[in-house]
C-alpha cells in the first residue's frame, strides 16, 4: 500500500466558505447604498440560513431550503411576521443580487401576524418622565416626544435640520428613506440654541485636534470634499469622543450612541414611578396619540410620522378608543 498524503480536514468555516460569500454581500450591499443595519441584519440571517443546513454553501441550496428556514422559524423560533419577512430579504437578496440564482416559488409556513395595541403614555405620565430625565438624554427625548420623531432619527438631525424661523425641523432619509418635515415645538427653540452653541465649541476644538469631520450621505464627500468639516454637517448630538468608522477607517465625528438614551429613558421611567414598559419608542407612540386626543386628523398625524399608509396611523385611533370614555360600565349602576 503506498503512503497517501492525509488532507487536514477543513473547518466549519472554510467549508462554507462563509468568510469569502459574506464578504461578497457586504460589497454588494455597499454598492447599493444599503444602511450598515441592513447589512448587519442581512449578513446574520445569511449565517443563521448557513449554519441551519449544516454549513452547506448557498449555490448547493434552493427554494426548499429557504422554505425549511422559514418554517423553522415560523414553528421552532416563533418569530413574528415581520421577522420572517426580513429573513426572507436576505436570501432574496442572497440569491438574486450576489449568486444571480432565481429561486422558485417558497412554500413556507408563515409567521402570525400579532396585532398589539402600542404602550402610551399619559400626558402626566410623560410629564413625570421628562422632568427627572438627566442629560445628555433628557433634551433629546424631549425633541422625540415634541416631534414623534424615531430615536435613530433624532441623533441623526444635524445643525442645517432646524429652521428656528418656520418651527419646523427637517427628518433625513427617515424609514424607507424617505425625507419629511415635522414641527420644532417653541418650548425647545432656547435649550436647542444652547446645545447649537455647545456643538460649534466642541466643533471647533475637534477641528484643532484633527477630527472634525463627520460621515455625509450618498457620495457627497466626494462632491463637496470640505463639507464633512461645515458646521451645518455637524450632529446636533455629538458623542464626546470621535470614532473610527468601520468603512473607510477614518477618525470622525458621530452622534450619541443610541443606548446612551436608552439607557437615560429607562432610569427616567424608574425614577418617576411608571409601571409601564416605557422606551424612546413609546414617546413617539404617545406623540401621535395625544395629538388623536387634541382633535388633529389622522392624514396631518401620518405626515408627522412619515407612515407611508393611513392604516399604520389607524392603529393610534384604536388606542384612543380603548379607553371606552364614552360607555357607562354596567358595574357602576350597582
Amino acid at each position: 500500500m503506498t503512503d497517501q498524503k492525509i488532507q487536514p480536514q477543513k473547518s466549519q468555516e472554510q467549508r462554507t466558505q462563509s468568510p469569502r460569500l459574506l464578504d461578497e454581500i457586504r460589497a454588494k450591499l455597499r454598492l447599493l447604498h444599503r444602511s450598515r443595519r441592513t447589512e448587519k441584519s442581512y449578513v446574520g440571517w445569511i449565517r443563521r440560513y448557513i449554519r441551519f443546513h449544516g454549513t452547506r454553501h448557498p449555490r448547493e441550496m434552493d427554494e426548499k431550503e429557504v422554505s425549511a428556514f422559514l418554517t423553522h422559524l415560523a414553528d421552532q423560533r416563533n418569530v413574528s411576521a415581520s421577522t420572517q419577512k426580513q429573513a426572507l430579504c436576505a436570501l432574496v437578496f442572497l440569491y438574486k443580487e450576489v449568486l444571480k440564482i432565481e429561486l422558485g416559488e417558497i412554500d413556507a409556513a408563515k409567521a402570525r401576524r400579532r396585532r398589539r395595541l402600542p404602550v402610551v403614555l399619559t400626558v402626566d405620565e410623560v410629564r413625570r418622565l421628562l422632568d427627572v430625565a438627566e442629560e445628555p438624554g433628557q433634551l433629546v427625548l424631549r425633541l422625540l416626544y415634541g416631534t414623534g420623531m424615531r430615536l435613530l432619527e433624532g441623533l441623526r438631525v444635524r445643525v442645517k435640520d432646524l429652521d428656528f424661523d418656520r418651527g419646523v425641523l427637517l427628518v433625513r432619509d427617515g424609514k424607507g428613506a424617505k425625507d419629511r418635515v415635522t414641527m420644532l415645538p417653541k418650548s425647545l427653540h432656547s435649550p436647542l440654541r444652547a446645545q447649537l452653541q455647545l456643538v460649534r465649541e466642541r466643533h471647533r476644538l475637534a477641528i484643532d485636534k484633527g477630527y472634525g469631520g463627520v460621515e455625509l450621505p450618498y457620495a457627497l464627500d466626494r462632491k463637496y470634499p470640505s463639507a464633512h468639516l461645515e458646521l451645518g454637517w455637524q450632529y446636533v448630538f455629538p458623542a464626546e469622543s470621535p470614532s473610527r468608522d468601520p468603512r473607510s477607517g477614518a477618525y470622525r465625528r458621530h452622534h450619541l450612541h443610541e443606548r446612551t438614551i436608552q439607557r437615560a429613558c429607562k432610569v427616567a421611567r424608574r425614577s418617576a414611578g411608571i409601571i409601564k414598559p416605557a422606551t424612546c419608542h413609546v414617546l413617539r407612540h404617545s406623540f401621535a396619540t395625544h395629538l388623536l386626543e387634541d382633535g388633529y386628523d389622522i392624514r396631518t398625524i401620518q405626515e408627522l410620522l412619515g407612515h407611508s399608509n393611513v392604516k399604520t396611523t389607524q392603529i393610534y385611533t384604536h388606542v384612543v378608543s380603548q379607553g371606552g370614555t364614552g360607555v357607562r360600565s354596567p358595574l357602576d349602576r350597582l
